[in-house]
């Protein structure tokens, strides 16, 4: 499997992970403090996927140079 769609499938994987854990928030019956903990994850699965993105952005726009 080539570097590109491994970062393409950790990058949906990502996004998947970031609406689950929206759906948890959603839920009218979790607590305070699972909130803060799934929100948190929420926060780091979404700066990853965006780490993946600026990533991408660099090679594409390298290799569109070369």
């Amino acid at each position: 499997m080539s570097t590109e769609k491994k970062e393409e499938l950790a990058f949906e994987d990502k996004i998947v992970k970031a609406k689950e854990l929206l759906e948890k928030l959603a839920n009218p019956q979790i607590t305070l403090s699972d909130s803060v903990d799934v929100y948190k994850n929420g926060i780091k699965e979404l700066d990853e996927a965006q780490k993946l993105l600026d990533e991408a952005k660099l090679i594409f726009t390298t290799e569109n140079k070369n």
